[in-house]
């Protein structure tokens, strides 16, 4: 594997730790970072992939675009499609008032990062 592309997982990893320790959290409005962090963790596995393929990409947090790259090495991640239209709202929005995400949003966002996570990994030739 790749340096840069360890670091990528490294990175994506720290994100799936966040989203871990905020759904244990007592505090139940937790629901914009879960679904930040979620988002990235998504944004990181793509990056990563692609860079491991040598795949060149821009600074964008759009999920479908890094898809829509990513499908040319990795096929069957194109069922993710849908879902990463509906993840990629919250790489920015929560950051501004105005939109918040609420219980279903997280509900989503962590079982498409759940999902994704297993696919990203395999990918690499890591552990799942």
């Amino acid at each position: 594997m790749l340096p840069t592309t360890r670091e990528w997982v490294n990175k994506a990893e720290g994100d799936y730790d966040v989203v871990s320790l905020l759904l244990r959290s007592r505090k139940r409005s937790r629901y914009d970072p879960i679904c930040f962090h979620a988002q990235q963790f998504v944004e990181k596995y793509l990056k990563a992939r692609l860079t491991e393929a040598g795949v060149a990409f821009g600074k964008t947090h759009d999920l479908p675009s890094l898809l829509n790259l990513a499908t040319t090495i990795e096929p069957s991640w194109s069922r993710f499609t849908a879902a990463f239209v509906v993840l990629t709202q919250w790489a920015v929005l929560p950051r501004y008032p105005g939109t918040d995400a609420n219980r279903n949003d997280a509900r989503t966002a962590v079982q498409t990062c759940r999902g994704f996570r297993a696919y990203g990994r395999k990918a690499l030739g890591l552990k799942p």
